[in-house]
């Protein structure tokens, strides 16, 4: 027989095999004892998690005329052709390539004939979120009423895509990611099985890529075995997964944390060319940073999840840096892995984040405010600072015995802080004009509508400052907003960048490209008053004009026209008219 993959020639067969997963294996074994089984199942969790596994063990069990406990025999007939796959009652199904409605109504046809060779049918789904809409309404009347001896199981990496009328006809249980504990044991029960050597460390570090993923650790150790030549040692565990040793990490922030540019960019290139995988390297990265933080405040909880590997070299490196750099150097790794997503120029991104992380611990959290705080406001606060000294000292005056009131007020008072008042902002009256004489209350409805999704679309800073404007009129290709603060509308009127920014999501999400105008908030009922006048003056001399011929207007005439535009702009339920 050829050659297979050790994720098959060791899927558990009983439910005392499948690891990491006691709860629910538990609850199955009861309800196979007790004979309070369920019609459907939906099966959840990571991949590589035993989902399928379990779901077969459950098929074999509730056939199995021996089963004991609640686990099956796996001798008898029934047993066996189960898990060959050649028993004609448990039929498993992959959604992925099955997905459409005549799959589903096949299923549904055939459900009703009772089961050929076992007590039980049982249907096997996996991945059944894959399903189309028009595949799940099928499914349905039949997963809540199938027949007595008929047992659906749905297995699924991503639950939230399925439908909640499905899921409230099964009974669900949520497979969780196997402990590294647990990735260990079973790795070393196989290979003493195997009778093969292996390096504990190595163990650790194909565990540790296998991120809670059973199938994925036997599927690591089948290609370290294959490069070995039948040997795990931690050189080839490094090289298959692409992993770094903890001395390497440790010896790169080490030079993170010098200052030493030059070096930590050698070591970053030597990884690199050694075959290490780049983004493996930052997840090792963030990690061991995770590792100094935890250390510092619960020891043992490191020392549990690492297995003991924590060696003197790493506690007197967690106790010597600061908790605020390791902040810092997580949150540029963070950044850098999330653009690694989407460049095929790794390493550019890798030297990038070495100089990044090197000029970034030299600045203490304590400095950087300071850095960026404006000039003008320093000076007001040691202003403010100085006030309250002096108070200080007149109130210790005051509380002294034998203060009069003559001595109290012969202190020199405090230097009254002078604030330099805000500039009134000069606003472009024609542009703004411009705006409000083609406004319409529908534009404005369409811009008000996805205003929130525009601001959400904008980078942080960007919506400190749009998050306090608002639409107050919108033409079709205008769009006049105004600002709470005005400091903040001068801000949004420099910065051209932001202009772009809002003008683009704008686009993008009504198809049209929109020119801003910005005002304070405040000059809003002053600019409208003087617009309105201006129209009905506007009016007025108009209709002067065309009836010097004709009799005179009465006085209900000129206003007409004005009343209408302004429901143009603002709607009918806001404009109201009152007779003088």
């Amino acid at each position: 027989m050829s050659y297979q993959a050790l994720y098959r020639v060791w899927r558990p067969q009983r439910f005392a095999d499948l690891v990491g997963q006691e709860l629910i294996t538990k609850t199955l074994r009861n309800a196979l004892v007790t004979k309070q089984t369920s019609h459907a199942y939906l099966f959840c969790g990571p991949r590589g998690t035993g989902k399928t596994s379990a779901a077969k063990i459950f098929a074999k069990a509730i056939n199995c005329h021996q089963q004991k406990d609640g686990e099956p025999c796996n001798e008898c007939e029934t047993c066996r052709a189960i898990t060959a796959g050649r028993l004609n009652d448990v039929i498993e199904i992959d959604a992925a390539s099955n997905n459409g409605v005549e799959e589903i109504r096949d299923i549904r046809d055939k459900v009703k004939y009772a089961p050929t060779q076992a007590d039980y049918k049982v249907y096997i789904i996996d991945e059944v979120h894959m399903l189309s809409t028009g595949a799940f309404n099928a499914l349905l009347k039949t997963l809540e009423e199938p027949p007595a001896n008929v047992i659906f199981i749905l297995a699924t990496t991503e639950p939230h895509k399925i439908p909640a009328t499905i899921i409230s006809r099964t009974q669900r249980f949520d497979f969780k990611r196997i402990t590294l504990a647990a990735l260990l044991h079973r790795m070393e029960y196989i290979l003493q099985q195997k009778e093969i050597k292996y390096d504990q460390q190595a163990l650790q570090v194909i565990a540790k890529a296998a991120e809670g993923g059973m199938r994925d650790a036997l599927s690591i150790l089948d290609q370290v075995l294959s490069f070995g030549e039948n040997e795990v040692t931690l050189d080839n565990a490094l090289l298959v997964t692409g992993s770094v040793t903890r001395q390497e990490l440790h010896n790169y922030l080490a030079q993170v944390l010098n200052h030493d540019t030059a070096a930590a960019l050698i070591t970053i290139q030597k990884l690199l060319q050694d075959g290490k995988d780049p983004s493996r390297l930052i997840e090792d990265l963030i990690m061991y940073c995770r590792d100094l933080l935890l250390y510092q405040e619960a020891p043992e909880i490191v020392e549990a999840n690492r297995m003991g590997v924590i060696d003197d070299s790493f506690k007197e490196f967690a106790q010597a840096t600061a908790a605020d750099r390791l902040y810092q150097m997580i949150d540029v790794l963070n950044e850098q892995q999330e653009n690694m997503r989407f460049t095929t120029h790794q390493s550019v991104y890798l030297e990038v984040m070495t100089v990044k992380l090197t000029q970034a611990s030299q600045m203490t959290p304590k400095q950087a405010p300071v850095a960026t705080m404006d000039t003008g406001l320093q000076t007001e606060i040691k202003q403010l600072q100085q006030e309250v000294a002096t108070l200080k000292q007149e109130l210790n005056r005051r509380s002294q015995p034998g203060a009069t009131v003559t001595e109290v007020n012969s202190q020199v008072k405090p230097q009254a802080v002078t604030r330099k008042p805000i500039a009134k902002i000069k606003v472009d009256l024609e542009r703004v004009y411009s705006v409000l004489r083609a406004a319409t209350r529908e534009d404005k409805q369409a811009v008000t509508a996805v205003w929130d999704q525009v601001l959400s679309q904008l980078a942080i800073p960007q919506r400190a400052i749009m998050s306090v404007a608002q639409p107050l009129a919108a033409a079709p290709n205008q769009l006049l907003l105004g600002f709470k603060q005005s400091f903040l509308c001068k801000k949004a009127i420099a910065d051209e960048e932001l202009q772009v920014a809002v003008t683009k999501q704008l686009e993008l999400l009504l198809g049209r490209e929109f020119k801003l105008v910005f005002i304070p908030q405040d000059q809003w009922l002053e600019i409208r008053t003087a617009y309105v006048d201006q129209l009905h003056k506007g009016k007025q001399k108009s209709q002067a004009t065309t009836s010097s011929k004709e009799e005179a207007p009465t006085a209900s005439q000129p206003v007409a026209p004005l009343v209408a535009e302004a429901n143009k702009i603002f709607g009918e339920d806001i404009v109201k008219v009152k007779n003088d």
